[in-house]
């Protein structure tokens, strides 16, 4: 039996029930690939620009500080060595990309098991539509309190290209607004709860079944 999740309008107002698709809301969570996935995903994020001065990189270092012998002192031929204080770093990062590739197959395992535990656990809620008649963040911030979800972390879906909403939650530092073709199992992992139109349900529905 597939599992059945309320549409709300944005005032909050019960509109009725919807089902989900156990294709995508009903399996068993695979946490092995979902481990794999996210570190996948978070090395992917890392830009790489770390970078240091080897001895050959570093300013001066030209002539010997000191004679060889008679000093007192350690032998030193540079003050480019990485003994010295300025000096060059031994086997210091450069930069390098972090990236790997991660099959499509598995990135489904993955969205599908973040979507099923979310759905196992009534962490989905669904609305009939979002629309606002201009960017207003209040305006995003009272649909959230009349949805009783303000203050939670949420991943807001939606179907497609919606302006004013997206400028309206831009600056809502807890809610990440995306829409249903870039949905990834990461932010969906992250998020307390998450936020479906009835018309993203039904395409990611369509993406991951």
């Amino acid at each position: 039996m597939s599992k059945q999740v309320t549409v709300y309008s944005q005032d909050g107002a019960e509109l009725g029930k919807v089902s989900l698709s156990a294709a995508v809301f009903g399996v068993e969570p695979n946490k092995a690939v979902v481990h794999q996935y996210v570190v996948n995903y978070l090395a992917n994020q890392r830009q790489g620009n770390s970078s240091t001065k080897g001895r050959a990189q570093v300013a001066g270092g030209g002539a010997k500080p000191w004679r060889q012998k008679g000093t007192g002192r350690a032998r030193a031929g540079t003050i480019r060595s990485p003994l010295w204080r300025s000096g060059g770093i031994t086997h210091g990062p450069k930069p390098r990309s972090y990236y790997s590739r991660f099959p499509k197959r598995l990135k489904k395992v993955a969205i599908r098991s973040v979507l099923s535990d979310k759905a196992q656990n009534n962490r989905i809620i669904a609305l009939d539509k979002v629309s606002f008649d201009e960017i207003k963040t209040s305006a995003f911030v009272g649909m959230l309190d009349k949805l009783k979800v303000k203050g939670q972390k949420l991943l807001f879906v939606v179907e497609g290209k919606n302006d004013n909403a997206a400028r309206s939650a831009r600056n809502l530092t807890d809610v990440k607004y995306t829409e249903a073709s870039l949905v990834n199992a990461y932010e969906a992992l992250k998020a307390d709860k998450l936020i479906f139109t009835k018309a993203a349900l039904a395409k990611v529905e369509e993406m991951f079944a």
